[in-house]
C-alpha cells in the first residue's frame, strides 16, 4: 500500500506493474487516470498542506483496506502547476477478484474527491479562479454510507 504526493509525473504502466510484481494472487487490477481538462481551463495549480494532505490519503486507503480484501493499492496525486491533458492522480487497487478492485478504486477516488486536502485554482483567459467542491462529489459519497 503505497501512497505520494508530489510534482513530479508518474508512469501509469510502471506504477500498475510495481504494484502487482511478485503477487500471483492478484486476479485484478482496476485503476483510475485522473487529466487536466483543457476546453476553457489553460492551467491548474493544485496545493496542498503536506502533513494534512498525507494523513487523509493513508486514512483513505486503509478505510479501503477495511471494507475490500485488497492485495495491493497505489494513490499518486499531483501538486503544483499543471497544463491540459497532464495526470493529475492515479488511483490503483490489486485484488483477488475484479468487483473488490473496482469498487475499492471507485471509493478511494470519491473520497479523494471530497475528503482530501487539496485546493484547486483554474487559470482561464478570464483569469483565476478557486474551484468548489461540486454537490455531484459529495453525492458519490453519500452512497458508500450504506
Amino acid at each position: 500500500m503505497s501512497v505520494s504526493v508530489q510534482e513530479a509525473d508518474f508512469d501509469v504502466g510502471a506504477e500498475i506493474a510495481a504494484l502487482t510484481a511478485g503477487n500471483v494472487d492478484a486476479g485484478a487490477v482496476a485503476s483510475f487516470v485522473g487529466l487536466v481538462r483543457g476546453g476553457t481551463i489553460e492551467a491548474m495549480t493544485l496545493e496542498h498542506y503536506p502533513a494534512m494532505t498525507g494523513k487523509a490519503l493513508d486514512d483513505i486507503v486503509a478505510e479501503a483496506r477495511q471494507r475490500w480484501e485488497l492485495l495491493g493499492v497505489r494513490v499518486i496525486h499531483r501538486v503544483g502547476r499543471l497544463l491540459p491533458g497532464d495526470r493529475i492522480v492515479l488511483v490503483a487497487v490489486a485484488s483477488t477478484h475484479r468487483q473488490a478492485a473496482f469498487e475499492a478504486c471507485e471509493f478511494i477516488m470519491d473520497y479523494l474527491k471530497t475528503r482530501a486536502p487539496f485546493w484547486k485554482r483554474e487559470e482561464t483567459a478570464a483569469g483565476g479562479r478557486w474551484v468548489d467542491a461540486r454537490d455531484s462529489d459529495d453525492e458519490a459519497l453519500r452512497r458508500w454510507a450504506e
